[in-house]
């Protein structure tokens, strides 16, 4: 098949005194993702939809929270090894589209920086990095800030 389609999804919980990652890039906010890794969830996201695409399982079984490599590892790394792996098996990547659901901060004006980050590592075009945001209007757990969402999915295709 020339073209694959994959989704990913990843959620964390937010806590004080954490460095809130999102999308490669540090944003200062007084609370941060919890997780065994950095918590980057748009990036997590990422790296499952790309993964899904040609059916490799998932970020948990490539990089396992149990491990301690990854203890704390910039989550940008687990994105250049799962590219590597898409590009081993053949592929490239067409274009990602994300969406983050968080009630704050505000991610809007980092997009732009986040898309470029992205973009470098997956070694496609700015504009073929989508990143929506949005809230959960209040409800659920994203309402109450305790936790943030994304949601990816990628096209790859054969090279």
């Amino acid at each position: 098949m020339k073209f694959r389609i994959g989704q990913g999804y990843d959620v964390h919980q937010l806590a004080e005194g954490r460095a809130f990652w999102l999308g490669g890039l540090q944003i200062p906010h007084t609370r941060g993702a919890v997780g065994h890794s950095d918590a980057d969830v748009l990036i997590h996201a990422i790296c499952d939809a790309l993964l899904g695409a040609l059916a490799l399982r998932d970020i948990g079984y490539h990089f396992p929270n149990k491990d301690p490599r990854y203890k704390d590892i910039d989550s940008k790394k687990l994105l250049t090894q799962v590219v590597a792996m898409i590009h081993e098996k053949g592929y490239l990547i067409g274009n990602v589209d994300a969406m983050v659901c968080l009630e704050e901060p505000k991610i809007n004006p980092y997009i732009p920086e986040m898309q470029k980050i992205l973009a470098e590592i997956m070694h496609i075009s700015p504009d073929e990095v989508s990143i929506k945001a949005t809230t959960s209007e209040k409800l659920g757990f994203v309402g109450r800030k305790e936790g943030i969402t994304a949601t990816a999915i990628a096209l790859i295709y054969k090279n």
